[in-house]
């Protein structure tokens, strides 16, 4: 158990992301106006097998100017791709682990590549889970919060948020006047993929001819396709948030996101797959009434460092659920098989 209420984590969490995200709109709008506007986009550092830019490292700046001064209230654990070793860092700096009261998980911009560039909404993720010790997992997680870092383009931005139970929300903010509006969630309730959007993540070249062939047998399993025209839209969102988001408002209606797997079978090295951090607020797609699994239809249950590899699955609804698990979960049992056999 937490030892404040879920709410308090969301608020102070919200307070974290707003203060992220009036910051990198000042710097990116700063960026849009100078002679140099690949200014955010160059690289800072690699660390993990990830790239940071510079973007990234502005960023790291707020978070952790934010967590001393919440650590007054309470020592905890920060956990976040720009800390060295395994991403674990105690505030304030003179407590220990076992002092902690909590755990934070945070990726200060997930999409990283999509903001600095100006070209697309990246988010920021954080989630909250009582101090279990490094056997914490992304199941002990009570309280989430994701955040839109939109683009100068850009009137409005989504802030959603969740607690086990408690169901979630979603607040729309004007970037200039600061008003904001409640919105509905509304994951699809189509119950097939016919004239919808759907897809099994291939950002970049290592195995994409393998998955998308995987892909398109999924889908061909699922429907029928032999007609004239192409029923399944394919828009990939290079990041785990957006992928969360475009489910529960109803944009999406199936993503998959296994390139641990794919590499795997392929004997390809896992670089730039999904982390916990990139998947921490899959707390708030459940309670908006989306199935999030892992790639044996059970419950994400990753720990909560930077360097555990995730793959996870997303449907709208129950109904595509059902239509579609039995499909992929024999489709990975197909790949999976030859690798077994030469193990023997």
């Amino acid at each position: 158990m937490l030892p404040q209420s879920a709410a308090y984590y969301v608020q102070k969490m919200r307070e974290l992301h707003d203060r992220m995200q009036r910051d990198l709109l000042t710097h990116l709008r700063e960026q849009e106006d100078s002679v140099t506007q690949d200014a955010l986009a160059g690289v800072a550092d690699v660390r993990g097998g990830d790239t940071i830019y510079t973007i990234d490292a502005h960023s790291e700046e707020i978070l952790f100017a934010f967590c001393e001064e919440w650590s007054s209230e309470a020592p905890f654990v920060l956990i976040s791709e720009g800390i060295e070793g395994n991403g674990w860092r105690v505030f304030p700096d003179h407590t220990t682990e076992e002092e902690a009261q909590f755990l934070m998980i945070v990726d200060p911009i997930d999409g990283t590549r999509n903001i600095m560039y100006n070209k697309r909404s990246a988010w920021i993720l954080s989630a909250v889970a009582p101090n279990k010790g490094h056997g914490t997992n992304l199941s002990d997680i009570e309280a989430a919060v994701m955040t839109e870092l939109p683009t100068t383009r850009h009137l409005l931005a989504d802030q959603l948020w969740a607690t086990v139970g408690g169901g979630a929300n979603r607040e729309s903010r004007n970037v200039f006047t600061d008003e904001r509006k409640t919105l509905p969630m509304r994951p699809s309730q189509s119950p097939t993929l016919a004239h919808g959007f759907s897809s099994v993540a291939k950002f970049f070249p290592a195995a994409k001819a393998e998955i998308a062939a995987f892909e398109t047998a999924l889908f061909d399993a699922v429907l029928d396709s032999s007609g004239e025209n192409p029923l399944i839209f394919d828009d990939e969102y290079i990041c785990s948030g957006g992928q969360l988001a475009e489910l529960i408002v109803g944009h999406d209606r199936f993503i998959a996101d296994l390139r641990p797997v794919f590499f795997g079978a392929y004997g390809l090295p896992k670089k730039l797959v999904c982390h916990p951090y990139d998947i921490c607020t899959e707390l708030i797609a459940r309670e908006a009434g989306v199935f999030v699994s892992d790639e044996n239809g059970e419950r994400l249950s990753a720990p909560l460092d930077i360097r555990a590899d995730v793959s996870w699955v997303g449907y709208a609804n129950a109904a595509l659920r059902d239509s579609i698990a039995p499909h992929l979960l024999r489709l990975l049992a197909e790949l999976l098989e030859p690798k077994k056999d030469a193990a023997k």
